[in-house]
């Protein structure tokens, strides 16, 4: 029973040629390179790349751009609490800015912003301000009269840092 076999027991021979071979070694490569560019693409988005090379994306966007802040005058308003109540509010905050470059803008608009942030807090009534809710309405609610005001500065935060209610 040598090479030359005939096809007696039921197996038939294979035969192999030189363009089956390179087709198995294509197809292992092709599967080898996407693995590996699949890797690489899995550890760039994960951001392995970047810490281990030191160059994270996110860090060298925080580098770029520069928040500034700016502190706004105290701002004292009396609330709608009825004809018999007098109510006020005393408010000292300051503004987060999206670049550095817009606290030049927000100083010359200041006027502006806080005519709409009196014009706003005079209507609000003293229930609305009360605990956490209230509190974290205001600042939504002043944040989005700031970047009216400022435009095109942009407000990313405000930090309170005096809210007083009597």
């Amino acid at each position: 029973m040598g090479p030359d076999q005939s096809a007696d027991d039921g197996i038939a021979p294979v035969v192999t040629t030189q363009s089956g071979k390179n087709k198995k070694k294509l197809i292992i490569g092709g599967v080898v390179v996407s693995l590996v560019f699949g890797g690489v693409g899995i550890a760039y988005a994960t951001g392995l790349i970047g810490r281990l090379t030191g160059t994270n994306a996110e860090a060298r966007a925080s580098d770029a751009i520069v928040p500034g802040s700016v502190d706004i005058p105290e701002i004292v308003a009396n609330l709608n609490a009825g004809p018999h109540r007098t109510s006020f509010v005393r408010l000292k905050a300051r503004l987060e800015l999206s670049t550095k470059s817009d606290e030049a803008a927000v100083r010359l608009l200041q006027p502006r912003m806080q005519d709409l942030f009196q014009t706003y807090l005079r209507d609000m009534r003293p229930d609305e301000l009360r605990g956490s809710a209230g509190t974290y309405r205001l600042r939504e609610e002043l944040i989005a009269r700031a970047n009216i005001a400022l435009a095109p500065a942009r407000v990313t935060e405000m930090l309170f840092v005096e809210l007083l209610i009597q």
